[in-house]
């Protein structure tokens, strides 16, 4: 977190310094967001990905009175493509130039991520962009609950209240879904042996990191804040078979990715020059397409699953619980 953190306060305040001095130029603040978001967004996107998964494992809603608890593990698996980009693609030029690829902070090495910045004073720079966390897949476990209300309706919580990760951090989740039975409201259809239902819902996490400066110089901790919001609407189909129940959904993923670090920073570069600066970027929305294929069996009121969800970021799901009714 700290050389991310380093990346966005250096980009920002250069590209703030030099907009001061070179107002007619605008472009290149948008520049500097740019390349923050081409980097760090896939981390958040997958995030979004994994949180939208594990919301259902039948198309059926529980009965009035029905309930279920299930603990799931998504993993979102991570593909070439959200790896590294093309900075040219990326920046439009002015302050910022660069012509080779470089990694996502789900990528490996940054060997190519070299950007020229142009500085104040008319001279250049080059900056060696931050090499990515390397990993084929991002494992996202999540409890849940679902009880069954009227007019085949059902409604899922998802609650972690916030957990300590290290010795200077702490994420917590929480949602909220719905899915309900519309073969009921479609006369003669409604008597076909299948379950039909849309399905949908919203997952929030949020998590901080406690950035201790330790040349001593700032006793108060900055604080950074990764937040994801998770939306998914799904239209769910599936056949049980005594104690199996395959099922297929189609529908849509949207992910809005928020970044925010306030306070005085003393790293740049992994060299202590103090900075203070305002460091907060809302990443545009991620919209897009999902389809999903998976089962749920049966034993008794335990009820085992495993899906598979085919998207730009395609997630595995594993899970287990209870469910009656």
């Amino acid at each position: 977190m700290k050389k991310i953190l380093s990346f966005c306060v250096a980009i920002s305040i250069s590209s703030i310094s030099y907009a001061q001095t070179q107002s007619s130029n605008p472009i290149d603040i948008d520049d500097a967001k740019a390349l923050i978001e081409a980097y760090i967004s896939p981390l958040g996107n997958s995030l979004g990905a994994g949180l939208n998964n594990g919301w259902y494992n039948t198309a059926k809603p529980h009965k009035l009175g029905g309930f279920d608890v299930t603990l799931t593990a998504n993993f979102v698996l991570i593909t070439e493509e959200v790896k590294s980009f093309t900075i040219k693609d990326i920046v439009k030029g002015g302050m910022f130039n660069g012509n080779g690829s470089s990694s996502t902070i789900l990528g490996g090495n940054n060997e190519d991520g070299l950007i020229n910045l142009l500085l104040p004073d008319s001279t250049t720079t080059v900056i060696q962009l931050p090499n990515g966390l390397d990993i084929p897949t991002i494992p996202l476990p999540m409890l849940q609950a679902g009880i069954g209300l009227i007019k085949g309706t059902e409604v899922n919580v998802r609650y972690i209240p916030d957990l300590k990760f290290g010795n200077s951090g702490k994420v917590g989740v929480i949602g909220f879904g719905i899915k309900h039975d519309i073969l009921q409201w479609l006369p003669i259809v409604d008597k076909v042996p299948i379950d039909l239902s849309i399905q949908a819902g919203y997952t929030k996490i949020t998590s901080n990191i406690e950035l201790i400066d330790p040349s001593g110089n700032i006793s108060t901790p900055t604080i950074a804040n990764l937040d994801i919001a998770a939306t998914t609407i799904n239209l769910l189909l599936s056949k049980k078979l005594l104690m199996f129940t395959p099922y297929v959904g189609v529908g849509y993923n949207s992910s809005k990715t928020s970044f925010f670090a306030d306070g005085k920073y003393n790293f740049v570069d992994d060299q202590y020059i103090p900075v203070e600066a305002l460091t907060e970027f809302e990443f545009e929305t991620k919209n897009n397409l999902r389809a999903n294929i998976g089962f749920r069996f049966n034993i008794t009121i335990l009820a085992l699953q495993a899906n598979y969800t085919f998207s730009e970021y395609p997630t595995a799901t594993l899970g287990i619980g209870i469910s009656v009714r």
